[in-house]
């Protein structure tokens, strides 16, 4: 790139590290605040991304790119949408503040143009090893070929690396055979806490060679490659190579005289070396010895030129100075420090920046403004303008059919009815893509998968059914499948999830995802979980089987806090049905609510137990109410005196124990949940609506107890944490005795289990004899 041209990026750098940390000074020192808290900011761990953003957004990247951002460079990935007019200088100021520019980049809650949102260290990398994956699923199926194939960027913290979730991507990334992806390691050897471990960059490189990725070591700048030509340059380049990292960051933070005074004390004896360090100023020593490759904007722009040229999956070890261009810089302790207003005061005198004109896009620049503002525009990133993609909703058929048979489970419901979805000849099945944890048999995947395939890029054929081996199972892997494989890692599945479920957003081509795990075991990949839906990435999730009914498995594989999970993770609706045909009923509105602008994605919390089905037709009325979380199995009477509310595998429990009730107790009503996060959830809204003064609004739970007389008693039963549906009572003030299971389950029959934990027929007849009493009955047994 022509020297001129690199000189006026370096330009844009100056401009975007003296932003940032304007916006990080601003928001700690001159904003008022009313409660005292700092607010923080990262201005070292900015800064030593100052220099691979800018080469990034200003040159290397084209409007099919994706990047992940290092969580803590927020300030300066800011800094350069404010300079692409994608951000505004009220949320610059604002930063961190309520509905300000962001923390951490978030595809949902900034206005600047985010394509993964991070936070959560690690998962924003995976991120981008998932969406090549699903960019590569799509291009199979001639899917988004309107557009150039992207990389898939992350901006990667040293320390960051320390994440399992990362190495867990890694592998699987190697399974499906990886292609454009980035991964640039800020390589600043410094953690919140301390430095890094001595040669850890061989770590890296190692690692990354093993799982066939190219790896490029970006570690010195221009101005030190220039020096090592000199006499003497070679004996200073050993001197760099074994110098500690710790050692390192003290001699950066103290500056060009102890530099001098170490060089010469340690190599200064050899006249060429002593005549190479002699020949620059305290400060020019300085400037050579932290010219590393992560600050030198030609040398970064070469290495993203070159690795364009073909698809294989890279790492950029960058090395680079935490704090870099700051006081702070090589400090052990400048992870959360914060500039001074006198170090300020200096920085601005170094950008010449007037008082007054802090927030200008090009004050302090010795280059005219019109042509800086002609070269952001000219950015091949801005090619396209937003890259914020709608693509269109796909048909959802009327209604899924399911074959009932007279006793099933919905674990078995679900697999039939994916089995059906996998028969049709429709864009709706074409566009549905399941995975699984390498549960997909045990999850009943199985048949949609018999029908559908495995994703490969090449064809792989099943070598049991080539061989004429019998088996249920007849997978190939060919680019038509429509499963994903994956290996064990729930946090794989989830993050997998989250890349099908932005297909719409990030390539304009919408996926329908459909993902299986174990229900206890939601709770490994629950921070990917979490992050997925705070991204707004829409898919399906059925977790089966769950709770103690999974009874000979003990309480290792047996979930208790699931259901609240469901209820309190945003963006996720959660439905625990009794029978397959409110499963049915579920799941075409899953697949509906995930492409709604304002839907989310849906979890389904199955079971294994084979139970009775129920001989009805769903009429209108009651396919809402299933859907909206709740209806009458029995209505209860005017003189009701206990209302039995049930969730999932326990209907048979709930229904028995209504009749034992029923034979002294008139009116019992019995009321199926079919989602206590739905009903809770328009509770909590109809609330808010009433305060907000709409007097008229009411919530489905609200009218489905209207009518139950004031002194029922209300027995509620889950197989999970008794929480989840404990605060019925609370609607319109009826006595409630919540039961479910509080403590680690155990191996045993299913009887035995719901015995012990009191959620049996007879330990709901109990707590309604404790609650609401009637006559002394025969029929309870002592515990």
């Amino acid at each position: 790139m022509a020297a001129e041209r690199v000189e006026l990026l370096e330009e844009l750098e100056r401009k975007v590290l003296w932003l940032a940390m304007w916006t990080i000074h601003n928001a700690n020192h001159l904003r008022p605040s009313a409660d005292g808290l700092k607010v923080g900011g990262h201005q070292a761990s900015s800064a030593s991304l100052a220099t691979i953003l800018t080469a990034l957004y200003f040159k290397a990247l084209r409007p099919e790119d994706r990047v992940a951002v290092k969580p803590h460079a927020s300030p300066i990935f800011h800094a350069i949408q404010y300079l692409f007019g994608n951000q505004t200088r009220a949320k610059l100021e604002n930063f961190r503040g309520y509905k300000g520019a962001q923390s951490y980049p978030s595809r949902t809650k900034d206005i600047d143009d985010v394509d993964f949102s991070t936070g959560s260290v690690g998962l924003g990398v995976a991120q981008t090893l998932f969406s090549s994956l699903v960019q590569d699923y799509l291009r199979a199926k001639d899917l988004g070929t309107a557009l150039p194939e992207g990389k898939m960027v992350a901006l990667v913290g040293d320390a960051e690396m320390d994440e399992g979730n990362i190495f867990e991507a890694l592998l699987e990334g190697w399974k499906h055979g990886l292609r454009n992806t980035w991964w640039i390691v800020d390589y600043n050897r410094q953690s919140l806490d301390a430095v890094v471990r001595e040669g850890l960059w061989e770590r890296f490189e190692s690692i990354f060679h093993n799982f066939g990725w190219d790896v490029v070591i970006l570690k010195y700048g221009r101005l030190l490659e220039a020096a090592f030509t000199e006499p003497g340059g070679e004996a200073l380049r050993r001197w760099i190579d074994t110098c500690p990292n710790q050692l390192y960051s003290a001699l950066t933070f103290q500056g060009g005289k102890a530099w001098r005074r170490r060089l010469l004390d340690d190599i200064g004896d050899q006249g060429p070396v002593t005549a190479l360090i002699e020949a620059r100023s305290d400060e020019e020593l300085g400037q050579l010895m932290t010219n590393l490759g992560g600050h030198d904007l030609a040398s970064l722009l070469h290495a993203f030129e070159e690795a364009r040229t073909h698809d294989r999956p890279v790492c950029f070890i960058a090395y680079t100075i935490k704090g870099f261009g700051l006081p702070l810089a090589g400090h052990k302790d400048n992870h959360a420090g914060l500039m001074t207003p006198a170090q300020m005061e200096d920085l601005r005198a170094r950008h010449r920046i007037r008082p007054g004109h802090e927030w200008d896009a090009f004050e302090g620049l010795a280059t005219p403004a019109t042509e800086l503002r002609a070269l952001i525009e000219a950015a091949p990133f801005n090619a396209r303008g937003a890259r914020r993609y709608k693509a269109p909703a796909i048909e959802v058929p009327a209604k899924l059919s399911v074959q009932l048979q007279p006793a099933m489970s919905t674990q078995q419901g679900f697999g039939l009815l994916l089995n059906d979805i996998g028969k049709q000849d429709s864009e709706f099945a074409s566009r549905v893509v399941t995975t699984s944890p390498d549960v997909t048999v045990s999850t009943n995947l199985g048949a949609f998968v018999n029908r559908r395939g495995l994703f490969a890029r090449e064809e792989l054929a099943d070598t049991f059914r080539k061989e004429r081996i019998p088996s249920t199972f007849n997978w190939e892997f060919s680019p038509k499948g429509q499963h994903m494989e994956l290996g064990i890692a729930e946090m794989n599945l989830f993050i997998m999830l989250s890349a099908l479920g932005l297909s719409h957003s990030i390539f304009g081509e919408r996926l329908l995802p459909v993902g299986t795990l174990y229900d206890p075991f939601i709770e490994r990949g629950l921070d990917a979980l979490n992050y997925a839906c705070y991204q707004d990435a829409r898919f399906i999730l059925a977790a089966t089987p769950s709770g103690v009914t999974l009874a000979p498995e003990g309480g290792a594989h047996q979930s208790i806090a699931t259901p609240l999970i469901g209820m309190t993770q945003d963006g996720l609706a959660s439905f625990e049905p009794a029978f397959v045909d409110e499963l049915a009923v579920i799941l075409r509105f899953a697949f509906d609510h995930m492409q709604c602008e304002n839907g989310g994605s849906t979890y389904l919390r199955l079971s294994t137990r084979t139970i009775e089905q129920p001989k009805r037709t769903l009429d209108a009325a009651l396919t809402e109410d299933i859907v909206k979380g709740g209806y009458w199995m029995r209505r209860p009477g005017p003189n009701a005196q206990v209302v039995v509310a049930y969730s999932g595998a326990l209907a048979p429990e709930a229904i028995e124990a209504v009749g034992l009730i029923a034979e002294d107790r008139r009116d019992v009503g019995l009321l199926a949940i079919t989602s206590a996060d739905r009903l809770h959830a328009g509770w909590t809204a109809a609330q808010k609506a009433r305060e907000d003064g709409s007097a008229q609004a009411r919530s489905p739970v609200e009218t489905l107890l209207a009518h139950v007389p004031q002194d029922c008693a209300l027995i509620t039963v889950v197989d999970g944490h008794p929480a989840t549906l404990s605060w019925l009572g609370s609607v319109w003030g009826h006595r409630t005795r919540a039961l479910g299971v509080e403590h680690f389950g155990q191996t045993g029959t299913i009887a035995d289990l719901y015995r012990h934990y009191g959620i049996d027929a007879q330990g709901i007849a109990r707590a309604a004899q404790a609650i609401a009493p009637g006559r002394p009955i025969r029929y309870l047994r002592a515990v």
